[in-house]
């Protein structure tokens, strides 16, 4: 005799950061933020051909609404002050995705007033190069940041206040 099946058929079990980092990896909410003509090749990924809805991403216009803002094109210092504050206005967690050789290095305009890179105002989770990258390479980087989501520890208790969010270090 014995238990053969103590939990039954009906019972799955998780840690909850587990179970957390998927929910937030399947419903990512990018702000739309072209800057240049990376935003093109950005609304052709979430057009029907790649359909971004599949994976749970719907670009979202307001950033209290976003977890996610992908900075696409050249990012100008007159325009910087602005990007700063919309990421300031996004709840928490959230993800920075550099897309295009401008937004992640100042691509060819090494000029005063282009900013080499939008690592130097904002922390950023995946960077996307190329000029423009094609739609195929921000699918790619989204599904690295849902990677790098689901390696997070400690993701719901930091948001209650326990702690702080640790990410992985790969």
């Amino acid at each position: 005799m014995g238990v053969d099946q103590p939990l039954g058929d009906s019972f799955i079990t998780a840690s909850l950061d587990g179970l957390v980092n998927w929910a937030r990896k399947s419903s990512i909410w990018p702000m739309t933020f072209g800057l240049a003509c990376c935003a093109i090749e950005m609304m052709a990924t979430g057009a029907s051909h790649n359909d971004l809805d599949r994976f749970g991403i719907i670009f979202r216009a307001s950033p209290r609404q976003a977890d996610c803002i992908i900075i696409a094109g050249t990012v100008t210092k007159k325009m910087l002050p602005i990007i700063k504050t919309v990421y300031e206005q996004m709840p928490e967690p959230k993800w920075v995705v550099a897309m295009g050789a401008c937004a992640c290095s100042g691509g060819v305009f090494d000029t005063y007033s282009v900013v080499q890179g939008i690592d130097e105002a904002l922390p950023v989770d995946v960077y996307i190069p190329g000029c423009p990258p094609r739609p195929e390479a921000l699918l790619y980087g989204l599904i690295k940041l849902q990677d790098k989501i689901m390696k997070d520890k400690n993701s719901f208790g930091s948001t209650i206040g326990l702690g702080q969010r640790l990410e992985s270090a790969a």
